[in-house]
């Protein structure tokens, strides 16, 4: 049996093989619970919020010493992925939204849930005598792009999903000014800390992209 690579397959349609095999993949998982109030009680009764985004992290081994090739031909491939691409559906230059392609890991018959890059750390650990990195060591971690389980809504011409928008948090910015801005309407907030699952609306970490969704469309009956 011939052995199958691992491989990330991006929404443009590039193909990233992996050089080797993961040895292993971690997937996370977390929903959000809120306490109410337990007078006299021991334990405060649990009410869902709702689900957060899953996450796939992955270690990826880069070694180019057997050709002498500068092994960050590969790594710049992957540090692409956190590239915004003013060309993907969503973009938009008079709001200033555009986001970075959402990708899928892909190995032999399996593959994950649609993604986006959430961090990646790179770590050269060998270098030639000319100085030319040729080991490199890739800490991958993949948060997912939407919920697979649900229908996402479709566009009424082209029958494609409504795409989302990304903002990146600048610095004084918060949740209701970010709704007045794409909303036009600052109340509706919770829909951004509700697709980011973002628990403390104070506390916005500047540089972190927040995914914007579309408003929910109303149906005729």
């Amino acid at each position: 049996m011939a052995l199958a690579k691992a491989e990330i397959r991006t929404e443009t349609g590039q193909v990233i093989p992996c050089m080797f095999n993961p040895a292993e993949i971690s997937v996370q998982k977390a929903n959000s619970w809120q306490a109410g109030e337990a007078k006299g009680g021991n334990a405060p009764p649990l009410r869902f919020q709702g689900g957060q985004s899953a996450t796939v992290s992955l270690t990826l081994e880069l070694d180019t010493s057997t050709t002498g090739e500068d092994v960050t031909v590969h790594t710049t491939k992957l540090l692409a992925l956190l590239r915004v691409d003013p060309s993907l559906p969503g973009s938009d230059q008079a709001t200033n939204s555009a986001r970075p392609p959402w990708v899928q890991l892909h190995w032999g018959p399996t593959h994950t849930f649609k993604a986006v890059v959430d961090r990646l750390s790179l770590r050269y650990t060998y270098f030639a005598a000319s100085g030319t990195p040729l080991r490199a060591k890739a800490e991958l971690s993949l948060k997912q792009w939407e919920d697979e389980d649900a229908q996402p809504l479709q566009n009424p011409t082209s029958h494609t999903p409504r795409p989302h928008r990304v903002h990146t948090i600048l610095p004084g910015e918060t949740l209701d000014r970010l709704a007045a801005r794409y909303f036009r309407d600052a109340t509706r907030w919770r829909l951004i800390a509700e697709a980011n699952g973002i628990v403390d609306p104070l506390r916005l970490p500047v540089g972190r992209p927040l995914v914007i969704p579309e408003l929910p469309v109303r149906r005729r009956a």
